[in-house]
């Protein structure tokens, strides 16, 4: 059962109340993350923070991206109620939660196994019933492609040629690009007649992607 006090809801909607003064417009967007309890995602240490503009350790190397940046990324994926999206990073669950508060059909890969299997209890707490992947995000997953959006969520030093052919025409890729810690947030746009129109939105600090992985295995 999830814990969500009117003391959580009150710090969320604070938050939220920060992210528009700061430019974040779109409704439907504010109106997903407010319906998600970002506290469940993270370790008792950091529950007290939940609701703060920043990134926490989840384990596994790998962090919850801050509220700003989901925001951010869910905006530019422009998604519409009903659409598939496939998200590369389930990582702790929250984007992925965001994403399915949208109304969206979403299918998600994470690498790391131990994240992996927490990220299953926590949506099915939420009850969010997202398809998810235990393995390698660069590969994407073909066997339910073409996906309207693509998004990722950790840091790529290249665009996965695998992620632009499972895009369906008219689709859009939101990528963050480069090798360093710091990647440039990329939006690729497969156009109707198979033609590409790319968007640079500015840089940002992400968790690497990582690749490779041997074996991997669904729900």
């Amino acid at each position: 059962m999830i814990h969500d006090t009117f003391k959580h809801k009150g710090m969320r909607r604070q938050l939220l109340n920060e992210l528009k003064e700061r430019g974040v417009g779109n409704a439907a967007v504010l109106e997903a993350m407010e319906a998600v309890p970002r506290h469940i995602f993270l370790d008792n240490a950091f529950v007290a923070f939940a609701y703060q503009d920043k990134a926490f350790p989840i384990g596994s190397g790998q962090t919850i991206s801050q509220p700003s940046t989901v925001a951010f990324q869910t905006t530019l994926l422009d998604a519409r109620k009903g659409e598939k999206v496939l998200e590369i990073g389930t990582g702790s669950g929250y984007q992925t939660s965001v994403l399915c508060a949208l109304g969206l059909k979403v299918y998600s890969i994470e690498r790391q196994k131990a994240l992996f299997d927490r990220a299953r209890i926590s949506l099915d707490q939420m009850g969010y019933a997202p398809k998810l992947s235990y393995g390698d995000g660069y590969k994407g997953w073909p066997v339910f492609a073409p996906f309207h959006r693509i998004l990722v969520t950790a840091g790529a030093p290249f665009v996965p040629q695998a992620l632009l052919d499972q895009l369906m025409p008219g689709g859009k890729l939101v990528i963050p690009v480069g090798e360093g810690d710091v990647q440039e947030m990329q939006c690729h746009h497969k156009l109707p007649d198979g033609s590409w129109s790319l968007e640079r939105h500015g840089a940002f600090r992400f968790v690497p992607l990582l690749e490779e992985k041997s074996g991997s295995a669904e729900q």
